[in-house]
């Protein structure tokens, strides 16, 4: 059944197969037992594409309910068993996963030795998509979220700072007002931290280069080493990304510095919350550590 959504979604048998991690032939042999079973044709096969037949439409409807209550059983039966115990599907966006993880997964084996945990790094929409979808069971990104049905769990708040190359004179600490003369570069179009640092930069009536984007954090920090503006970093994953970069000065801003809020976010009906509750609390106490650095604190 998951692999007929799957299929019904993508329309397409190598993305629906790519999307559940299995193997082509295996999602083609689950979709033909579904429909052996059922003893209707569920798909048309061509060679560029899937349809679906009218009784496939109404049999992916009716699946996607089938299998969003399936899931909300195991879930229940999960928080019988006790806090964290068993398959956990965890969602992180690429700014926070890199940073975080290497202090908090060690922390969760140690605490919660028969958690079965599988961890997926994608942008904020997507890792949304997904929760609401039922694939993901919690994640963690920046909040707010701000969407129906989501609870938000606030983990730490940290500040942002400004990295410049070192040759730079700025006076510090920095005034925002001093990003109007800088070439702010920033993120693609889809991470949160662009968005976040577009906010800081239209606060000060200052603009960002819209000709140079980066996918990632290491790649926008080499882009500012290599003479071509300024950026903002996460205080987090300031010691990391410019150790990577030589003659880079991170400055921090005059109070009250930009900031971000890092939380956890799980399905308002999930009888899971308890479960999450538990996470967050072994989240806060792996970070504990970090909140000694400047610009990071609890949430």
């Amino acid at each position: 059944m998951r692999a007929f959504v799957a299929l019904a979604e993508h329309l397409h048998f190598r993305d629906a197969a790519a999307a559940l991690r299995m193997s082509q032939p295996a999602l083609s042999g689950a979709v033909a037992a579904l429909e052996e079973t059922l003893g209707a044709r569920l798909v048309e096969r061509t060679t560029r594409r899937v349809l679906l037949t009218p009784a496939g439409e109404r049999v992916a409807r009716r699946a996607e309910a089938v299998l969003a209550e399936l899931d909300r059983m195991v879930e229940e039966v999960r928080a019988v068993r006790g806090p964290l115990v068993g398959p956990l599907r965890v969602g992180v966006i690429p700014t926070v996963a890199p940073y975080l993880l290497p202090v908090v997964l060690p922390r969760l084996a140690e605490e919660f030795p028969d958690l079965d945990l599988s961890v997926r790094e994608e942008q904020t929409e997507h890792i949304v998509a997904e929760l609401l979808a039922g694939r993901l069971d919690v994640v963690l990104l920046a909040l707010p979220v701000r969407v129906p049905g989501v609870t938000e769990v606030p983990l730490y708040d940290e500040d942002f700072v400004l990295v410049t190359p070192s040759s730079l004179k700025l006076d510090e600490p920095v005034p925002r007002a001093a990003l109007r003369e800088l070439d702010v570069i920033l993120l693609n179009e889809g991470h949160c931290l662009r968005d976040q640092a577009l906010e800081v930069c239209r606060e000060v009536g200052a603009g960002a280069t819209a000709t140079t984007y980066a996918t990632s954090l290491a790649t926008l920090v080499q882009l500012v080493a290599g003479g071509l503006g300024a950026t903002l970093v996460p205080e987090t994953a300031l010691p990391v990304e410019t150790r990577r970069a030589p003659d880079l000065a991170p400055r921090r801003f005059a109070p009250p510095a930009p900031s971000r809020r890092v939380g956890l976010a799980f399905r308002t009906a999930s009888p899971r919350a308890g479960e999450f509750e538990a996470l967050a609390g072994c989240i806060r106490a792996a970070v504990g550590p970090l909140l000694s650095e400047p610009g990071v604190r609890s949430a």
